[in-house]
């Protein structure tokens, strides 16, 4: 089965960009509205509809541009700013003299604020601050002098346009850290579920043709020496770490990017598997295998992870308990998860051994069992009585994480 990268996009800008667009929209349509219902407040109304027409044509030709932060350039962004201050600065040559006495509103209305609130999505606070500072003064320009309102209303805008632009910096610094904190999670799965290949293969060839050079002498000595030299140097990689197997990159116009390699995906199609026909070629001589009379379905990754896990407790009892040691492996299928327990009758495990093995870089109990059952969310307890023997218990449960999860 063929490896795939996922990638996963996150960005909270994408939703004020539409809400943006959105908003430009309906104040347009409100601008003509008011314009509309206070039609006899214009001494010069061919002016005002000129100018609504302008208007009307700009914001709907323009709606691609304000889609991403990517498509909304400075240039447009300058040219959209002008739109709305030239229909402030208009707005008295065209308007009695009662209407502006009155506070009504200026042509654009609260279509200006689009304008700012574009600065703020597109730059930050400081954008936004560097946008309000011209509406400010046309603004007062229209009204002539710093009446109550006009200050009111100013000041509205500046507050919140720089709220929103220090917003939008806070949400683009939490992306990179997610998308960071992801990049690390993909490395560190690939990197235990590389590191339990190569314990189940590379090492445990390395450290028998170590053992038998050792056994067979002369020249196999030497091979045997060279072959314990690379898997100690191989185990440090192991447990040291290995390259990242995914990468953030940052794209202004989606925010930011994680794509990281997956394991090989089952066919969905594929049904539950019979986890006896997968633990069936572990029985031997000193190996005995009980388990239910009836089948013992488990997904396909479940099942395949769970009898390799079965298989490195084996490898760890013919390693450390010698080629004469019994085992017994004992499947139990209960409602809601599966246990398998594997269990011999070697001198044991001393206490403290497997801390120490691990800081010597031995991850087989570490990585091959416990990692591969931590990865289905299940678990593995080992129990290791000097003398008596040792008994690993793994648990799996029926429904994966990830469907749980969804569900």
């Amino acid at each position: 089965m063929a490896r795939r990268e996922r990638v996963m996009r996150m960005s909270v800008e994408v939703p004020l960009w539409r809400a943006l667009a959105g908003y430009r929209v309906l104040t347009m349509l409100y601008a003509v509205g008011l314009f509309a219902f206070s039609y006899g407040d214009y001494d010069r109304a061919g002016l005002a509809i000129g100018y609504f027409a302008v208007l009307f044509v700009w914001t709907l030709a323009t709606l691609p541009r304000v889609q991403s932060a990517a498509a909304c350039t400075k240039r447009f962004l300058a040219l959209d700013l002008v739109v709305a201050l030239t229909g402030i600065v208009l707005t008295p040559l065209v308007v009695t003299d009662q209407h502006i006495q009155d506070s009504g509103p200026t042509l654009p209305s609260i279509w200006t604020a689009g304008s700012v609130l574009a600065f703020a999505i597109k730059g930050g606070w400081r954008w936004a601050a560097f946008a309000s500072t011209p509406v400010a003064v046309a603004n007062l320009i229209e009204r002539g002098h710093p009446a109550r309102d006009t200050v009111h209303n100013v000041i509205l805008v500046w507050v919140a346009s720089i709220a929103i632009g220090y917003v939008v910096e806070v949400a683009r610094a939490s992306e990179r850290t997610l998308a960071r904190a992801l990049e690390i999670e993909a490395a560190t799965r690939e990197r235990e579920r590389l590191a339990r290949d190569i314990h189940d293969g590379v090492l445990q060839v390395l450290a028998m043709v170590q053992r038998r050079g050792a056994v067979l002498g002369g020249e196999a000595a030497e091979l045997g020496r060279l072959a314990g030299e690379q898997e100690v140097a191989l185990r440090t990689l192991v447990s040291g770490g290995l390259v990242p197997v995914s990468r953030v990159s940052r794209d202004a116009a989606e925010g930011a990017v994680v794509i990281a390699v997956d394991e090989p995906d089952d066919d969905p199609d594929d049904g539950p598997v019979d986890l006896r026909t997968l633990l069936a070629p572990y029985a031997a001589a000193r190996v005995s295998l009980a388990e239910p009379g009836a089948p013992v379905p488990l997904e396909p990754a479940a099942a395949r992870e769970l009898a390799a896990a079965v298989g490195a407790a084996l490898d760890n009892v013919r390693r450390h308990a010698g080629d004469d040691a019994r085992a017994w492996i004992l499947v139990e299928d209960e409602p809601d998860a599966v246990i398998v327990t594997v269990r011999d009758d070697g001198p044991g495990i001393p206490e403290g051994r497997l801390a120490q093995a691990e800081g010597e870089g031995r991850m087989g109990v570490a990585l091959s069992i416990r990692g591969r059952l931590r990865d289905l969310g299940g678990s593995a307890e080992l129990i290791s009585v000097p003398g008596q023997g040792t008994e690993v218990e793994l648990t799996v449960p029926k429904v994966s994480r990830g469907k749980a999860e969804r569900r």
